[in-house]
């Protein structure tokens, strides 16, 4: 069936109201408004604003010292903002409200536990928190990551004691998750069970505040990404938005390669095992014309990386 032009304005209007209406609907969790800290005079952030919906997972990347651990003990209440706020469920979250606190679940970059006590004394303490059963949860969490119980914390190697963290992060089923380097320490094989469960927490509702320096994983596990810099929030794009402005490298193998440097009016190139390699600015076509001109050895044309999409928005 063919639609006149005020149909089609018609169905294009009310696209845009679903759409609106569906943005509106999705619940606020975590809300960070204008927070800011000053370590004396050394920012740590400013002014950085985010919401965290249900469901999601939040990717909260950027280099040391970007703010990112400073954002994150900021939420936890190990330290206090310069000024801003921090709402939990529409709650702002302070000291007092305990009961608030254990719908959170935290799993820090480096774990500190009490070393002389066995794991299972640590996972007994740390339920004791909570009034719900974590046993069940406990249990599959402990045979998923294969923790040994037994051993003492002090006796535990980085990654055992970051399997450990894991479990008490996610054994109370809490509905935010807060990572901070989650994968540091973990082998291969219990770097994918970790991102498998993050999975499936994404599947039961739970939100999810992803911070890391290791890009490659944000395309693994995340649905929105912030970036920060300085302390500053520069963007907040979702995975696909970030998809749709992949770019190309070329890499090029020639003995003219001054020529070609000259020829693309080259301000920014990378030497890579005896190959030139640069940003890709023009069609397919007109990149082989241009070449076509000088004698080739080589030529790749490859697709960027998530890490190099983001690398290059620091630029």
């Amino acid at each position: 069936m063919l639609l006149n032009q005020n149909q089609k304005n018609r169905t294009i209007v009310h696209e845009m109201i679903l759409y609106d209406v569906g943005e509106k609907m999705r619940k606020k969790l975590l809300e960070l408004k204008n927070l800011t800290k000053y370590y004396g005079k050394i920012k740590g952030i400013e002014d950085l604003t985010l919401t965290l919906y249900e469901g999601e997972v939040f990717g909260f990347i950027g280099p040391n010292g970007a703010g990112k651990s400073t954002t994150i003990r900021i939420i936890m209440n190990s330290i206090f903002p310069t000024s801003g706020t921090v709402l939990f469920d529409e709650i702002k979250l302070d000291p007092d409200h305990i009961e608030t606190k254990k719908m959170i679940g935290y799993l820090p970059s480096e774990i500190h536990l009490y070393g002389d006590f066995t794991v299972k004394q640590m996972l007994d303490y740390h339920a004791s928190f909570y009034q719900q059963d974590c046993s069940k949860r406990r249990k599959e969490l402990v045979q998923r990551f294969a923790v040994d119980e037994t051993k003492k914390i002090e006796e535990l190697s980085l990654g055992n004691l970051k399997k450990v963290g894991i479990v008490l992060a996610f054994m109370h089923e809490p509905k935010l998750l807060i990572l901070d380097e989650p994968t540091s320490g973990l082998d291969p094989v219990m770097q994918q069970r970790f991102y498998e469960l993050i999975h499936e927490e994404k599947k039961r509702g739970t939100t999810i505040f992803y911070s890391t320096h290791i890009l490659s994983e944000i395309s693994k596990v995340c649905d929105r990404v912030g970036l920060v810099k300085n302390g500053k929030l520069l963007k907040v794009e979702t995975m696909e938005e970030m998809q749709k402005k992949r770019f190309t490298f070329v890499k090029i193998s020639s003995p003219e390669k001054e020529k070609i440097i000259e020829a693309f009016h080259l301000k920014t190139y990378q030497e890579e095992d005896g190959m030139l390699k640069f940003k890709n600015q023009f069609p397919i076509d007109q990149l082989l014309q241009i070449l076509s001109q000088y004698h080739i050895d080589q030529l790749l044309i490859e697709e960027a990386t998530l890490e190099e999409m983001l690398l290059e928005a620091y630029l």
